[in-house]
């Protein structure tokens, strides 16, 4: 639980603006996404005719504090799969937890073009190598420090891994309810928590990487 950190409409926002020509014709995978509660999933929902997406997948790991679909005090994974306005979104049962290794999430893993999602940063490493290992698109968040990691800089060194365009400040405000923020009175917000050394790991070409 504590390793739970919801994004920002507005960062994702901020950054997928600059990938929008990778998006059309895409199924996007948010693997780590309660769709109840998933900025990640919201905006590619509501903006799935924009971008031109073909198909998107939410999926959630087991015991999510906000989860909808509880029944009883058994919380239940997830997943839900939008393709656009005409038709509703089909949620399903998962039966082996919705944790992105497992061979449900795999699947979805297998089927879509780029995964955009915040993992959690305690499973980076892992998260990382089954995306390269199924040779996958994405754009997702990470701690900067993890472009040191002996399994993540081997992937910069042979220029298969770069950064994205990044937060403002080099810090992200996210909402997390198991930590006390104790960001100054100038920089505090309140239900959220400021990490900073966030920034946004990509495959995606983009403008920014070349410049000087």
């Amino acid at each position: 639980k504590k390793d739970e950190f919801y994004t920002q409409l507005v960062d994702i926002e901020n950054e997928v603006k600059h990938y929008r020509r990778h998006f059309r014709g895409a199924t996007v995978l948010c693997n780590c996404d309660d769709p109840e509660c998933s900025n990640f999933y919201f905006y590619f929902r509501d903006n799935f005719e924009f971008l031109g997406l073909k198909k998107l997948i939410s999926t959630c790991y087991r015991n999510q504090d906000w989860f909808q679909f509880s029944e009883g005090k058994d919380e239940k994974a997830v997943c839900c799969i939008y393709t656009g306005r005409d038709r509703p979104p089909e949620r399903r049962i998962l039966e082996q937890g919705g944790s992105f290794r497992s061979e449900e999430c795999v699947a979805f893993l297998k089927e879509a073009d780029i995964v955009c999602t915040n993992p959690p940063f305690s499973k980076f490493r892992d998260f990382i190598s089954l995306l390269m290992r199924h040779h996958k698109k994405f754009l997702v968040i990470g701690h900067q420090n993890a472009i040191k990691y002996k399994e993540i800089f081997p992937y910069v060194m042979r220029n298969e891994i770069w950064l994205g365009y990044g937060f403002k400040g080099g810090a992200g405000y996210f909402i997390n309810r198991h930590y006390t923020d104790y960001a100054k009175a100038g920089e505090h917000r309140d239900g959220m928590i400021r990490v900073s050394g966030v920034h946004w790991f990509t495959n995606l070409e983009h403008d920014k990487r070349h410049e000087d």
